[in-house]
């Protein structure tokens, strides 16, 4: 892969990114009351979805995937319903733990975190499919495919990495200089970005990015 190609394909993969998805709404939320430095594993969860997403695109599994469209349809909502019943929690739940004193709700693990991540970027059913039609745009027939398509792999995870990480820093800088009431409308807000990526999820579909 040449200079020239590969630049044609970063600059591609920043536009797709330049509008938030599901998994961008959910890295505000979990920077907003979580904090930057525990978020970080919910972008790491999402990047480890994507990174198997775009293995399953390389070994030929997408046109297998795209097939079995009820499985799609489940996995899909699956996801929808289980970020929609983390973003009503988070909006009814906002400032319980600032009138509890010490015994209020404490960070999300790092775990729970990781998870979240990996389960709203695996639960969207378009992102083989999405994976498998971007890539050959980029390769050659003239050269070994393996190598190419690592290149290509990495260069969106870490493009995609760079975006999660600039919209955690965000929140987490805007949500440190709130204090007291107006932290429970943060939390609030966080709430409304899970809810506003559950919506986005479900309106996706698996032809379209």
């Amino acid at each position: 892969m040449n200079l020239e190609t590969w630049t044609i394909y970063v600059v591609t993969v920043l536009a797709l990114l330049s509008t938030p998805g599901p998994s961008h709404l959910l890295m505000l939320s979990n920077s907003m009351v979580n904090g930057f430095s525990r978020s970080v594993f919910t972008a790491i969860g999402d990047l480890n979805a994507n990174a198997l997403q775009m293995l399953a695109a390389g070994l030929g599994l997408a046109a297998v995937i795209v097939a079995s469209a009820h499985a799609l349809t489940i996995i899909k909502w699956l996801g929808v319903a289980y970020l929609l019943w983390l973003g009503i929690r988070m909006v009814f739940g906002a400032g319980k733990g600032a009138a509890q004193g010490a015994a209020g709700r404490s960070p999300s693990r790092r775990r729970v975190l990781w998870m979240q991540g990996f389960m709203t970027s695996a639960a969207n059913p378009k992102a083989v499919v999405f994976f498998a039609a971007l890539f050959p745009q980029f390769l050659s027939a003239e050269h070994p495919f393996w190598p190419q398509f690592l290149i290509l792999s990495v260069t969106y995870i870490a493009v995609d990495g760079l975006f999660l990480c600039a919209y955690g820093l965000s929140a987490d800088w805007i949500a440190k200089r709130f204090k007291g009431s107006a932290r429970t409308w943060i939390e609030r807000a966080g709430g409304g970005f899970m809810i506003a990526a559950a919506v986005l999820l479900g309106l996706k579909t698996a032809t379209e990015r």
